[in-house]
């Protein structure tokens, strides 16, 4: 199982693929909610391609060493959004799907919150793992080897702002 690195090109590419996915399948909504963290910079894309409001939904599973350690799934309060109401048909969208759990916990989340607004909720990541207990509605690359996923934005991670800081200065 080799981990797979992505950079920010493949990562955009990515993101285009899984709006052309989305849209080759016909379905119309009117709503996107994204998973925060991995899920926000997925959401901001397909909500400019689809000029359809973006809903946050913050969740923490991961932490430890390299935020590889998972742990019980935490959620926000509510969603963040600036529509009145949520649209009846909600785009879900997260980076990836690994153990599955984030996803389908969210889907009962929803449900429980702000299930009498909504008529239909699909699901759309980027990269859905074989080890996943729910297999989402849309996606760009399945893998079934299972391999951690390391993304162009992971180095935010590991520097603090004062070596940002001193990088720039080295530059000048």
């Amino acid at each position: 199982m080799p981990d797979l690195h992505v950079s920010w090109a493949d990562y955009y590419q990515k993101i285009e693929q899984l709006a052309v996915k989305i849209h080759q399948s016909g379905w119309n909504f009117n709503q996107i909610i994204c998973l925060a963290k991995g899920g926000l910079r997925v959401g901001d894309v397909l909500s400019r391609i689809y000029d359809k409001p973006l809903a946050i939904l913050a969740t923490s599973s991961y932490g430890g060493p390299n935020n590889q350690v998972r742990g019980s799934v935490t959620f926000s309060r509510d969603l963040t959004m600036t529509t009145a109401n949520l649209g009846s048909h909600v785009l879900l969208v997260d980076d990836l799907v690994d153990s599955g759990v984030t996803l389908k916990r969210t889907l009962t989340w929803l449900d429980r919150h702000y299930g009498f607004y909504t008529d239909e909720v699909r699901t759309a990541v980027l990269w859905y793992k074989e080890c996943s207990v729910i297999a989402p509605d849309y996606y760009v690359d399945y893998l079934s080897d299972n391999p951690w996923i390391h993304q162009p934005f992971e180095g935010y991670e590991k520097i603090s702002p004062a070596e940002l800081a001193a990088s720039f200065e080295a530059e000048s």
